[in-house]
This record gives structure tokens, C-alpha cells and sequence, in this order.
């Protein structure tokens, strides 16, 4: 067999068993291979952005990676904004890059690039392959590689290595488990607990789970601590049966003000957080910078191990979550965001995904939606945007679209990847989109107040997105979604549980 086939058949052999592609010349035979082997569930995107957004959302709702088909050094790069993403939320995927022959790159072909050092960038492993021999294995150890700790991995493959016969199919290889919590770690925080009052538990990393929020909750109730998610969580378990979770603000000024009182923070699963930016005169941390860090637990370690040692160390018993209230109702009147997220959380369906990249309009979502059903909320962590539509979409094909997933997309952002609508008509998803139109990159626009500069006529336009307005309803139909326009919250409530019962995608476009 060639050096193709080889790889197709060690992928599924290793459990990956979808492909988000945008192929070119150099992965032909891949392509070829892919169309002669069952078992590998392919789909494309218009952009390669799109691809490695889907392959960000798929790992995060299914639990394994997926790989992504990519067409040389461009197209890799087109694809990195998203693999920022996915490499801040610890999203595990198989980049396979197509790149040329081995005799033809020293001929400085016009697509001739260092796609090792492009990869580099947002990957944790990186590696070409030069035989078709050893295709198997280098795509064997990109998948453990992927299933460790959440990696990016990259496989390069010079296109004779994947027409050229000799090809060998791996065996999976075993999966290190999570490094262990160090005991003294644990008596650190464990000590920090039983003497301190203002004692934070921070929450973050890959997911907040249920069974990561119970015994939280269960430590903070017993010793008096504050418990709270960090704003880069990337998937956080939310709505009825979950904790009310409060989530560190993204303002530099508002963050430091919630901050301000602890004097120790226990760090789970998480970095200590910092300002996405500098401003000026204004401090980088969010936290007191005396107050006390304590690492329970690396992004990369057992997050729920290690809190149930902590829980043994303080003898902690069991504390109920408590009930959130009754569902609210939906909103009335003019859009608002309060009003957005009580009407989500009044008619969303039960075990929902919520795609988030609704930017500055979205920061106060969480306190109007603790009542809503058990639900997944994902979080763009990386601060590219282009992520929300691309991550909704990977996120239907990761639960085999069995949940409904609701993207709260921002206007400005969403043109990045726009092209995501199209996947989800060609593969007939459970997405309902919800624009929030306000003709403008509102986020910029703080931001200009962040930092102290003042913009003038000249700028301001370059914020502007209204000469000429953009039509959500015409662009969502031109991609083969069926979409309605949204100016009050009556109308908005009506078309989301409208698109709630349908099998395939739909696009509420809500002037805000």
C-alpha cells in the first residue's frame, strides 16, 4: 500500500475517525485513500480557519481529536488563528499539512514554504515525514501526541511520501495518564484553607465538569472559600444541577475590583489570571499582586484528583448544590443582554451547547442563565476571533448532532468564518445562530477607551461595519441556511424555539 493508505488506516485504528478538511494537490492521493477506506467520516470547510475552528469544537463535546486535512505552508497559516484557539483551550487534533515532494522543494515551487516553522507556532509536536514507511508510525505518535494533555499535533507530509507503495500501518500507542498532584501541594492549599478567610478556589483549563464543580463546592462551602471560573475556561458545565458559577470579569478595572479581597487563590486546572492586554498605568495582574498563589493543580494534571485529595486532606463532607429558582421567562421588548440571556435560558433544550463568541455584548450572560437546563457553555479562550461559528459547528458533528447547539455569534467576528454556514447546511446540523447585529466592532470601540487614545472621524470608521449594512438573512441564504431578521425579544423568542425543532441549521439575525 501506498504511504496514503497507510495513514488513513492507522488514524481509525488509533480512534480518530473524523476529518475536517480543505484539501489541495499535495494531499490528493490522502483524499484518494480517504475515498477508498470506510470508516472516516469527512467534512469540508470553505476556509481553513473553519477546519481547525471545527476540529476545536468537535474535540471539546466528543473527548477525542479529530484530524484536519490542510493544503501546504498557506494553508496551514489560514488555519492558525483557530489553532491559537484550540491550543488555549487544550483542544487536542491531527493536523495532516500536504507539502511538496521531497526532490521538488528545492526547487523553490511559488507554494514553497517552512511549514514546520509555521506550525511550530500553535503546535506542541511537529514532524515530517520523509518515507512513506514511516508515515504510519509518525501519525501513530501524533495521535498520542493529540491525546495528551489536549495537544495540537502537526504531521507534515511531502506528497511522494504519501503516493510512493511501502506504507506500514501503526498500532495505537498507549496514552501517558495525567501526572500526579504532589501530596506537599495538597497540604499547601489544604493549610491555605484551614488558616485563611479570603481564600479564592479558581476553576479553569480544558472543562469545568460537574463532578470538578460538586467537590469544589463541597471544599469552599466547608472552609468558607469563594469559588469562581476563570473568563478563559473553554467549557464550563452550566444550568440546573450545576454551581453558580461566577466568572472572572475580562475589564482589567472590573476584574481587579472582584479580586481585590483575596489574599490567597487556590489555582485549579488554571493559570493565575492576567489582562488579555497592557493599559496604561493600569496593573497586568488581576489578582492583588500580594496575594498567595497555590497550584493544586496544572492544566495538564487530573483537576478532579486532585481536588478529591484535597477534600480528603480537609475532611470535607457533603454539601448540596443549590437550586437555582424557577426558569425565567422570556424577554419582552427592546434586545438587551439581560434580556438575550434570560430568553435563552427560558427556552433552550435540555443538555443544549452554547458556542459563545457574543464579545462585549455577551460578559454578563452568566448570572441570567443559572436556571436554565443542564447545558455546555464553550468559551473562545484565545482571543482570536472567527472562533464561534466554526467551534458550533464541530461541536454539532462531536455529538453526532444529538444536542442542539446555539452559537450567540457577534456580527463583526462572524464575517471572519462566515463560511461555516455552508458546512452546517451541507451536513444538515442541529445550529441555531443568533447574530448580534449592532453594524459596528463594538469591542474595538472599548478598547479605545481601555488604552486612553481618542479616535476620531477616521477611526471610528474603521470600527464601522454599516456603509453598507450587512444582511445576515441574505448572507445565511446565499450558504443554504434558512434565517430571520429580529428587532424586538418577542420576535427573537418565537424564531429561537422555532429552530429548536427543526433537524438542520438556522439564523436568527437580531438587530441589538
Amino acid at each position: 500500500m501506498n504511504g496514503a493508505k497507510s495513514l488513513v488506516k492507522t488514524l481509525l485504528n488509533a480512534g480518530v475517525d473524523t476529518c475536517f478538511s480543505n484539501p489541495g494537490t499535495s494531499e490528493m492521493h490522502f483524499v484518494a485513500a480517504l475515498d477508498q477506506i470506510p470508516g472516516m467520516h469527512c467534512v469540508l470547510g470553505l476556509q481553513e480557519n473553519i477546519v481547525t475552528g471545527m476540529a476545536d469544537g468537535y474535540f471539546r463535546i466528543a473527548g477525542k481529536p479529530a484530524c484536519t486535512l490542510l493544503h501546504c505552508g498557506p494553508g496551514l497559516s489560514n488555519g492558525l488563528a483557530n489553532l491559537h484557539n484550540a491550543r488555549r483551550a487544550y483542544s487536542g487534533m491531527v493536523n495532516i499539512v500536504g507539502d511538496q515532494a521531497t526532490y521538488h522543494r528545492p526547487l523553490d515551487a511559488p507554494l514553497t514554504a517552512d511549514t514546520e516553522a509555521l506550525a511550530r507556532t500553535a503546535s506542541s509536536w511537529v514532524r515530517t515525514s520523509s518515507r512513506a514507511q514511516d508515515v504510519g508510525r509518525d501519525a501513530a505518535v501524533a495521535v498520542q501526541a493529540a491525546c495528551t494533555a489536549g495537544q495540537i499535533a502537526t504531521l507534515i507530509l511531502p506528497s511522494d511520501t504519501s503516493w510512493d507503495e511501502g506504507g506500514i500501518v501503526a498500532e495505537p500507542l498507549t496514552v501517558p495518564q495525567p501526572a500526579g498532584v504532589d501530596p506537599s501541594v495538597v497540604e499547601h492549599a489544604a493549610s491555605a484553607l484551614r488558616s485563611s478567610k479570603n481564600v479564592l478556589i479558581l476553576l479553569g483549563g480544558r472543562r469545568v465538569s460537574l463532578d470538578i464543580q460538586a467537590v469544589a463546592w463541597r471544599i469552599a462551602q466547608t472552609c468558607g472559600a469563594a469559588l469562581m471560573t476563570d473568563y478563559t475556561t473553554a467549557q464550563v458545565a452550566r444550568g440546573r444541577g450545576r454551581v453558580q458559577l461566577e466568572r472572572v470579569p475580562y475589564g482589567i478595572d472590573a476584574a481587579v475590583e472582584k479580586l481585590r479581597r483575596f489574599e490567597h487563590i487556590v489555582l485549579v486546572g488554571v493559570k493565575p489570571p492576567v489582562g488579555f492586554f497592557a493599559y496604561p498605568g493600569k496593573p497586568a495582574f488581576k489578582y492583588q499582586e500580594q496575594a498567595q498563589l497555590h497550584l493544586l493543580a496544572r492544566p495538564d494534571q487530573n483537576s478532579l484528583a486532585a481536588l478529591e485529595s484535597l477534600a480528603d486532606a480537609l475532611s470535607v463532607g457533603s454539601v448540596p448544590i443549590p437550586d437555582p429558582g424557577e426558569r425565567p421567562e422570556p424577554a419582552s421588548g427592546a434586545p438587551t443582554p439581560e434580556g438575550l440571556a434570560r430568553t435563552l435560558a427560558a427556552l433552550m433544550p435540555e443538555e443544549a451547547i452554547v458556542a459563545d463568541e457574543s464579545v462585549s455584548y455577551g460578559r454578563g450572560f452568566y448570572p441570567h442563565t443559572y436556571a436554565a437546563p443542564a447545558h455546555d457553555w464553550l468559551h473562545t479562550v484565545g482571543g482570536a476571533i472567527g472562533n464561534g461559528m466554526p467551534l458550533a459547528t464541530g461541536a454539532a458533528i462531536g455529538a453526532g448532532k444529538q444536542r442542539r447547539v446555539i452559537n450567540l455569534q457577534a456580527d463583526g467576528s462572524g464575517m471572519y468564518t462566515l463560511q461555516s454556514l455552508w458546512t452546517q447546511a451541507r451536513e444538515q446540523l442541529p445550529v441555531t445562530t443568533i447574530i448580534l447585529n449592532n453594524n459596528k466592532y463594538n469591542i474595538l470601540i472599548g478598547e479605545y477607551k481601555g488604552v486612553g487614545a481618542e479616535p476620531g472621524p477616521t477611526a471610528m470608521s474603521m470600527l464601522d461595519l454599516s456603509n453598507p449594512g450587512l444582511s445576515w438573512v441574505h448572507l445565511a441564504n446565499g450558504m443554504g441556511v434558512e434565517a430571520q431578521r429580529a428587532t424586538t425579544m418577542e420576535q427573537c423568542a418565537d424564531l429561537m424555539a422555532s429552530s429548536y425543532s427543526r433537524a438542520g441549521p438556522f439564523l436568527i439575525e437580531l438587530m441589538i
